[in-house]
């Protein structure tokens, strides 16, 4: 008698379950040109005090040189440190938009996944408050921002129709 091949084991991952919350008006008004969209990994809304992978939760707002608005705040639920990356991706999508993620770590897995999704991960330490951290960048944004700040406002500027009219009046041709 021939032993039967053994039975395959079925893994089912489920995506980490959280709780989305879009302040009313957020999807009408435009977003702000000069600024930006940040998360905060944050439980209490005020200070940045979660490390990345396991944050409970996002505080998303809109920066920019002048104003700044909370639009949005995400809830997870499951969120041990138990070196399961498959809640990364579900994490990583709910910032989609955003230019840069405050938190106080980041494993090397999930810079490499934050930066190929366009989002700058930006270390700071604990007790880091949300206010200050908006003041720095709105002063950085007033003189004239640098690095992945400047990318990322320059990625929100509409694109300009006669950027190559000049070019082509001094005589440029393909």
């Amino acid at each position: 008698m021939t032993p039967s091949p053994p039975t395959p084991r079925v893994i089912s991952i489920k995506p980490p379950r959280r709780r989305q919350l879009r302040l009313v008006g957020t999807e009408e008004a435009r977003p702000i040109m000069d600024g930006v969209r940040i998360a905060f990994a944050s439980t209490d809304r005020s200070t940045v005090d979660q490390h990345f992978g396991s944050a409970e939760a996002f505080a998303i707002f809109e920066v920019g040189a002048d104003s700044a608005q909370l639009v949005e705040v995400t809830e997870f639920i499951d969120t041990a440190q138990d070196g399961n990356e498959n809640k990364l991706p579900a994490k990583i999508g709910t910032l989609a938009g955003c230019a840069a993620v405050y938190c106080l770590a980041a494993g090397a897995s999930a810079v490499k996944q934050l930066l190929a999704a366009g989002i700058q991960p930006v270390r700071v330490e604990e007790g880091s408050t949300i206010d200050a951290l908006i003041a720095d960048l709105q002063a950085e944004l007033a003189s004239g921002p640098g690095g992945w700040l400047a990318k990322a406002v320059k990625s929100r500027q509409p694109v300009d129709a006669t950027r190559f009219d000049a070019m082509e009046a001094e005589g440029w041709q393909e």
